[in-house]
């Protein structure tokens, strides 16, 4: 779902600037695309649907609507907190199972801007295995920490994130809108920093790319509609063996502690840091840096629930 033209620069209000990219795409061996995304300052927002048979379109579409509802998107006011993207949410879970029986779940990733104290923040929030990305002054961190059987047996130390990527049960979820006992979102507040870029992704890009390659294209293609449609032509170049879907914001003028735009240029796009994170430790990482930097917006429970029946079904894989 769409509301902005791609690349155009938000001028709701002044103070931080977003340009922003995104596409979709059902890859090489889906027959339907069962992702939804939203793309509208201050929303950016995607949605995989899974139980297949239009289902898993109907409950990503179904997500993404909800969030379109809320009045801050009309208005482009940056007021949105945690606990109203929560009743949203709430909303859309319970649409879903009355229209399709809880035979079919989303997940969700995303990022709210929004402001608090005349100072702009990304209110980060996530449910599944989709993810929300950001490259910030050279650094790229996994914000969004996976609600999945192989991220809890990465957490426990069962094994390793090289061997999550390939294990059998990867595509497994243990939380999900629409379907199982777990749905609530977790929620992430960070400072918002003059040249960040923020990726928003469907696992169908995650699945095919590895971070350092994520990475490569993210600090070498400039414009964010373009970085959107190099990502998700370099995961079908990959196999594209699931729906691809990319949002791609990049914050400029961005107010300094004094009040005053800071216009720094992004940083060279030929240095790369050379401790990239892997995913095992991205997650961890990110929420260390994040309580640093201000207190999470919600942190609900980290244990994960099965979905219903003891067996937690994805039929994106």
């Amino acid at each position: 779902m769409n509301q902005k033209p791609a690349s155009v620069p938000s001028t709701f209000q002044p103070g931080v600037s977003l340009s922003y990219g995104y596409g979709t795409d059902r890859g090489l061996r889906r027959e339907l695309n069962e992702d939804s995304y939203i793309a509208s300052d201050p929303v950016f927002a995607v949605a995989d649907g899974m139980g297949g048979h239009e289902a898993g379109e109907v409950a990503s579409g179904m997500c993404v609507r909800a969030l379109a509802d809320i009045p801050q998107l009309a208005t482009g006011e940056r007021s949105v907190t945690a606990a109203v993207l929560q009743q949203y949410l709430v909303q859309a879970d319970t649409s879903i199972r009355e229209a399709t029986g809880a035979r079919a779940g989303t997940t969700l990733a995303g990022a709210v801007v929004v402001e608090q104290m005349g100072m702009p923040y990304w209110l980060v929030m996530n449910v599944g295995d989709s993810r929300t990305y950001r490259l910030s002054q050279g650094r790229f961190v996994q914000i969004s920490v996976d609600h999945s059987e192989v991220q809890e047996l990465v957490d426990a130390g069962e094994i390793t994130a090289e061997q999550a990527t390939v294990h059998p049960r990867r595509h497994v979820v243990t939380r999900a809108l629409g379907t199982g006992d777990e749905t609530e979102a977790d929620y992430w507040l960070l400072p918002v920093e003059e040249g960040d870029r923020v990726l928003v992704c469907s696992d169908g890009l995650t699945g095919e790319l590895t971070d350092e390659h994520i990475l490569r294209i993210l600090s070498t293609v400039g414009n964010p509609q373009d970085a959107a449609d190099a990502l998700i032509q370099a995961a079908l170049r990959s196999g594209g063996s699931d729906n691809i879907t990319v949002i791609v914001v990049d914050a400029r003028n961005v107010l300094n502690d004094a009040g005053a735009a800071t216009t720094a240029p992004r940083r060279d796009p030929d240095v790369v840091d050379e401790d990239t994170l892997p995913r095992s430790q991205v997650g961890q990482k990110a929420q260390a840096e994040q309580a640093q930097a201000a207190q999470p917006a919600a942190q609900h429970g980290s244990e994960a629930a099965a979905h219903q029946d003891g067996e937690p079904s994805d039929d994106r894989h």
